[in-house]
């Protein structure tokens, strides 16, 4: 995938689609593409977050590692959903895991290089901020569902 192809993907997606096109343009310099096979774990919760992804194709499950027992898959996403909100909150540490349901390509985004822009630039990291924000809210908001729906015992309401 070129850096115009990553520019006009970029622009046409509904997540980044109304940020101007300097942040775009920027966010271009920083993206390539990765692949990952079936079954494989993109990142595990605790690790370091210094990356930030967009799936291409294929599908990747979203996880919380249980202590005992199985793991709880919290949310599946697939073609051009945005995975990764923890390169950009303190401690930097993933807060789920992530594994590949299918073979899986992503746009990698270099988190680090773009949170080093976030700081100098506050309003570049605003901007950024705001759009992860609703991502961090939807993804901890599946999170309690999924939990809701597992654990439920008897006469909770």
């Amino acid at each position: 995938m070129s850096n115009q192809s990553i520019t006009e993907y970029l622009s046409n997606h509904a997540f980044f689609s109304e940020l101007n096109v300097e942040v775009v343009n920027y966010l271009c310099q920083y993206a390539s593409v990765h692949k990952i096979k079936k079954g494989q774990t993109l990142f595990r919760q605790g690790e370091p977050a210094d990356k930030f992804y967009i799936v291409r194709s294929g599908q990747i499950s979203i996880q919380i590692p249980a202590l005992l027992g199985p793991t709880l898959e919290i949310q599946t996403l697939g073609k051009d959903q945005v995975l990764g909100w923890s390169w950009l909150i303190s401690p930097y540490q993933w807060s789920f895991q992530a594994k590949t349901e299918e073979n899986t390509e992503l746009l990698e985004f270099d988190g680090t290089t773009i949170l080093a822009r976030c700081e100098q630039d506050p309003q570049f990291g605003y901007v950024l901020l705001k759009r992860f924000a609703e991502l961090m809210a939807e993804r901890l908001d599946a999170a309690r569902l999924k939990m809701m729906d597992e654990w439920n015992p008897a006469g909770f309401a």
